[in-house]
């Protein structure tokens, strides 16, 4: 009996990529690209009403931080894989994703060779990894000299994004359904842990380690 499709969201808020990514997978003959989404608050949407076996995730996407989306995936379909799709490399945003719930990282400058592959491999059960971020998870747990943001806690993450994308208090609450009290909480702890004085700082340390649209 022929083995059913393994059916497959892909979620990116450009079109261009999603058809690009759509068509890669076409020329496959067990992999079919079920819906697309275009935003986070899509994705939680189509997840819900179809019945799918991957999630393709993009890192940055307009509305609901794909990280909360992600791990929204994992408490209510915590046997759904995804995949996260990141234009920037592996040692930016990977270890904070998979220890989030991802299944895989995988750069969009890769995604051509190896998509198919990694759609395949967490639809079986594994994670989609590289040998390079093997080890830099396994350092991670006794790595005691971390950067400044990785000190930080997921929530925690979101906010200095959010806050050096030039995004004020009031709109980041509502952006992540909090009280604008409860953001400038966060920006204090923030600022204490990364030792940094206001959010000129804050931007400027960003946008020098890629952080300014990845939230």
């Amino acid at each position: 009996m022929k083995k059913n499709k393994i059916k497959v969201l892909i979620a990116d808020d450009h079109v261009v990529v999603r058809e690009g990514l759509a068509q890669l997978l076409s020329k496959t003959d067990d992999i079919v690209v079920a819906c697309e989404a275009g935003s986070g608050q899509q994705v939680l949407e189509k997840v819900a009403n179809d019945d799918l076996d991957v999630v393709v995730l993009d890192i940055s996407m307009p509305g609901k931080p794909s990280l909360e989306t992600l791990k929204e995936i994992r408490l209510n379909y915590p046997k759904l894989p995804v995949l996260v799709l990141s234009m920037y490399s592996e040692d930016r945003f990977a270890v904070r994703y998979l220890k989030a719930g991802a299944s895989g990282y995988l750069t969009k400058e890769s995604a051509g060779d190896q998509l198919v592959r990694a759609i395949r491999k967490i639809y079986d059960g594994f994670k989609f990894i590289s040998p390079q971020l093997t080890e830099k998870l396994a350092f991670s747990v006794f790595d005691t000299d971390k950067a400044p943001h990785e000190t930080l806690s997921d929530r925690e993450f979101q906010v200095m994004c959010l806050l050096a994308s030039g995004k004020t208090v009031s709109e980041i609450a509502k952006e992540l359904c909090v009280s604008p009290n409860t953001i400038s909480t966060h920006r204090v702890r923030i600022l204490e842990k990364m030792n940094i004085k206001n959010n000129a700082q804050l931007t400027l340390y960003a946008l020098q380690n890629d952080l300014v649209e990845n939230i």
